[in-house]
Order: structure tokens, then sequence, then C-alpha cells
């Protein structure tokens, strides 16, 4: 009948083979970043972990005078950094607040002092020992010890901010390609926003940033030419067994959620993948809905996309090619 709606494009479902191979180049290309990656960062930031750490020893007469100085100590960034690392292992902010019952505002620790107090006791309840021998024996260190202690600590804290910072870039990069390649392709980036109706989420051709989309959040939300909505999740993982809880406990559950609330008529959720994937987990969280593209072939993405706008054509041989990002 002349007007009628064409069928929605469904989601591209990969088999084992396309699968497998897809796996491979993502696991071969973190390999190759993984091994190419420069030492430089950890040591800039062992650099400024040194720093903080002889600023604390230097400004507490080698931690025997920490109450004296708890305000200062505390309300000083680099500092705080270094009293949390006191402990082995080292306590987080976010727990540090919760174990003292605290909070570490400037205004409140300057008008409190014996919440201050408390939050050393609760960092030196955890001292580590190996490392400041000279506290549990109320005495002051050697030469050796201090520096030992200095090293040893700053080491630790550049390790975990490394770590930290990949992960954290990681996803960051990734969420900035697929940003990129939507802007190349014409989509028209919007505010961020909460889609706790379909109606509240971006039009056709229209994308934006993390958004919540009825009960969850995803990393970016679509809106496909034909009105559905693609909430895309990008998922970084190092390990296959890090991969389950990144594509399966979490992505994967989100997509479950989605399809529960919105209908699978509405909405296509779906994930970029990097790095290192366990094989089963994929076919599992594809089996469960979710539709899965990789950051080393946006093409793959962006072509099915264009798809949703006058069914299947040959989009990708009359498009310019996506940048390819660099490993």
């Amino acid at each position: 009948m002349a007007g009628a709606r064409k069928p929605f494009v469904p989601p591209p479902r990969w088999d084992d083979e396309r699968l497998e191979k897809d796996r491979r180049d993502s696991t071969a290309q973190f390999r190759a970043y993984r091994i190419s990656e420069p030492l430089a960062d950890y040591l800039r930031q062992f650099d400024e972990a040194q720093s903080e750490f002889q600023k604390l020893l230097a400004e507490t007469a080698d931690l025997a005078a920490l109450g004296e100085r708890a305000i200062e100590v505390l309300t000083n960034p680099s500092t705080l950094n270094a009293v949390r690392y006191l402990a082995g292992p080292p306590i987080s902010l976010d727990d540090l607040k919760v174990l003292a019952d605290a909070t570490l505002s400037k205004k409140d620790l300057r008008a409190d002092p014996e919440m201050a107090l408390r939050i050393l006791e609760t960092v030196l309840i955890g001292l580590d020992v190996k490392r400041f021998p000279w506290l549990q024996d109320s005495r002051a260190p050697t030469p050796a010890e201090r520096s030992a202690a200095i090293l040893a600590s700053a080491a630790l804290m550049a390790t975990q901010r490394v770590a930290t910072r990949r992960r954290n870039l990681s996803k960051e990069e990734q969420e900035g390609r697929v940003r990129e390649a939507l802007l190349a392709r014409g989509l028209r980036e919007v505010p961020r926003r909460i889609a706790a109706k379909l109606e509240d989420a971006p039009k056709a051709g229209e994308f934006c940033m993390e958004s919540l989309l009825g009960s969850r959040k995803a990393d970016l939300l679509v809106g496909l030419w034909d009105g559905r909505t693609l909430p895309i999740e990008c998922k970084v993982s190092n390990s296959a067994v890090n991969s389950i809880k990144r594509l399966n406990n979490d992505a994967a559950a989100k997509a479950r959620s989605w399809i529960a609330e919105l209908g699978n008529l509405h909405v296509v959720p779906a994930a970029v993948l990097s790095g290192v994937f366990d094989r089963g987990s994929l076919k599992a969280a594809q089996d469960s809905g979710l539709t899965l593209f990789w950051a080393h072939d946006l093409e793959a993405a962006i072509t099915w996309i264009e798809e949703t706008r006058e069914g299947p054509a040959s989009f990708a041989l009359s498009s310019p090619p996506l940048p390819r990002p660099a490993p």
C-alpha cells in the first residue's frame, strides 16, 4: 500500500566466525597498545607522589606531629592523599568518610578539630607497619627507613593512579570516538537529558552523551532514523574475566532492563567494545538482546544506523570512511 511504513531494519547479529574475528582483532589492538604504552606517565605520577610524601613527613616531623598538624594536613589535597596511603592497603576518600563518620570539606574540618583527629585515628588503625615501622615503635626513623617509606609509598600511589587514569581515559576516549563518528555522518548532538519516556529521547538523527533512559543510564543515546532509540554502552575490558563484569553483568543487564521497560520495538540496546573479551560472554550478551559493535570497526555501527533511514543500502561505499583510531 502506498505510504505504508517500511519494516524496521533489524540490528546486526554476528555469527560465531565474525564474533571470533572481531574478538581477536580487538585483543591484538589492546596488546599492541599496552606493550607500546609509554613509561612516562608512571614516572610522572611517581615524582608527584614522592613530593607529596616528602611534604607530609617534613611537615609532621616524620609523622610524630601528625595529630598536632591534623587540620593543615587534611585541608591540603596533596597531604590528604598521602595520609590515605599511610594505611595498608590505602583507604579511598569515600571509605574514609564512612569509616570515620566524617566529611572532608575544609570548612567542616576547621570547625571541628575532633573530627579531623578521628579521621587520622581511622587511618592509623590500619597503619602499614612494614613501610612505617618507627611509628609502631614510637621512635624517629633512620634515614634508610624514611627513604624506603617514601619510595615504597610513591610507587604504590603512582601505580594506583596510573591504573585509575588508564580505566577512565580508555572509556572517555571510546565515548569520544563514537561521538566523532556520529558527528562525521551528520547526526546532531543535543543536550544530555533524563528520558524517563521514549518521547524524551533524542529525535531521529540526533544523539546525546551520557543520559538516563528509563531507569538506567546509557553512555550515549541515539535517535535512529526510523524513530527507535539506540542506547549505547562503551565497554573496555583488560581480561576475559573482567569482560564478564563489563559486558554481561553491566551492559547486557541494562539491555534486558531497557527492553523490559520500553519494548524491543522501540529500543535497540548496543555496546561498543574494545579490549579483551571472553567468547562465551560475547555470545551470551548477544543472545540477551544486546547488539555488539567494536571500537576498531565503528564503520559497522554507523552503516547500520544509516540503514534505519531507508533500509539496507550500500551506504558505506558511497560515504567517506571514518577516521580509524590509532592503537
